[in-house]
């Protein structure tokens, strides 16, 4: 069972989104996400936030679903997302997908990054996702599920630099190899198929999927 947590910034597929989202999935409205969930038709088990911009008619509807509405104040020291994110962890959900997280306002972008980049625990599978890209931090070794020709960037997120990169169904491999803090060499990497690997031995990876595939170029 995973958690799904709709975000209040872009979303750039809501094909994509309608056929992924799963039916066991707990599906949490983080404010203004709210709006996301009622346009796919897809109704939140929680509503989190101070709720000012969540849309009143939308929190109706939600309410009207048997939604749980968690109403915070606004002056509170965690945004939104992160208040939902709290919340799946406590609920000992461990594989958490953020729609909407990105895009939008870059203070909101940049801190979210920020925020998914604390969580270290090796158990935690933490991913955003726009129906576009997928992004996420590597620590360990992660898979890449996608199509041939999906675009995947590897970017150095800790001043050590990260080392020991092996990768495995990509078109640009590495192996054993250091990717430098500040430097371009994992932009833009290509999936050779639907799979792909990157495993590493120390640092933090930042890992961007683009699905280019049947999709057209950044459709």
């Amino acid at each position: 069972m995973r958690a799904v947590i709709f975000a209040n910034g872009v979303v750039h597929s809501d094909a994509f989104l309608s056929d992924w989202i799963q039916l066991d999935d707990v599906i949490i409205a983080a404010d203004g996400g709210l709006q996301h969930c009622q346009r796919l038709g897809i109704h939140p088990a929680v509503v989190i936030g101070d709720l000012d911009s969540a849309d009143p008619h939308a929190l109706d509807w939600a309410k009207a679903n048997n939604a749980r509405v968690i109403h915070y104040p606004p002056a509170k020291n965690e945004t939104d997302l992160e208040l939902a994110l709290m919340y799946a962890i406590d609920q000992g959900l461990q594989q958490i997908r953020i729609v909407g997280a990105l895009g939008g306002r870059t203070d909101h972008a940049i801190a979210n990054l920020l925020l998914l980049s604390q969580f270290d625990d090796p158990q935690m599978d933490i991913r955003f996702e726009d129906g576009i890209e997928e992004v996420f931090f590597i620590r360990n070794q992660s898979v890449i599920d996608g199509l041939a020709e999906d675009l995947v960037s590897l970017l150095p997120f800790d001043k050590r630099n990260v080392m020991g990169v092996t990768t495995d169904g990509l078109a640009y491999p590495l192996k054993d190899d250091t990717l430098t803090y500040g430097k371009t060499r994992g932009v833009s990497n290509v999936m050779l198929g639907a799979h792909a690997k990157v495993g590493i031995q120390l640092g933090l990876l930042l890992c961007i999927h683009t699905r280019i595939t049947k999709r057209g170029k950044n459709e």
